[in-house]
């Protein structure tokens, strides 16, 4: 088995996990949290979306969030470095997201590619630098583990908390 396999088969489990998460949902229920200045199911989602698109820099290519329209359906600008990380309580709050489809549609992009793009990759090919600014310089490999393992937890707690949202309503 290529190591790519592995990648691969660890990848592949988050599209099922993200859809349990938000089926359902409505944009009220989306965007509740259990506490001022927590997450909700709908930033946690987006969240391991934008970190997931921020693979695009190891593709040598641009964020979907920058190049496409997935922004606006967030109800926010398509800013390159906004990808939850530093946010405080205000910041949570405004990532908005239309409904649930916002939500998937922004994944499923990202994430599609992401697969195609790892699919053809060497073990060999893992082993590239693709980030200086730390000591050990990051591979290739160890920044996709580093981007599967965010989104494993993310997805977890968006799961957990979905079993906490009220009903907020139900058209």
């Amino acid at each position: 088995m290529r190591a790519t396999d592995v990648l691969l088969d660890a990848y592949g489990r988050l599209p099922a996990l993200v859809e349990a998460a938000v089926d359902g949902l409505t944009p009220e229920e989306l965007r509740w949290a259990p506490a001022e200045g927590a997450n909700s199911v709908g930033w946690l989602v987006w969240h391991l979306s934008r970190i997931e698109d921020h693979l695009a820099e190891s593709m040598d290519t641009e964020q979907l969030w920058v190049t496409g329209a997935f922004a606006e359906t967030f109800g926010l600008a398509p800013d390159h470095g906004n990808s939850g990380f530093g946010h405080g309580p205000d910041d949570v709050a405004a990532v908005r997201p239309r409904d649930g489809r916002a939500l998937l549609d922004y994944f499923t992009a990202v994430h599609d590619r992401a697969i195609g793009w790892i699919s053809p990759l060497s073990d060999g090919d893992l082993d590239r630098v693709v980030d200086t600014r730390w000591d050990p310089p990051v591979t290739l490999g160890v920044r996709l583990i580093s981007v599967f393992n965010d989104s494993a937890q993310h997805v977890g707690q968006a799961a957990y908390l979905r079993g906490l949202v009220p009903r907020i309503s139900r058209q």
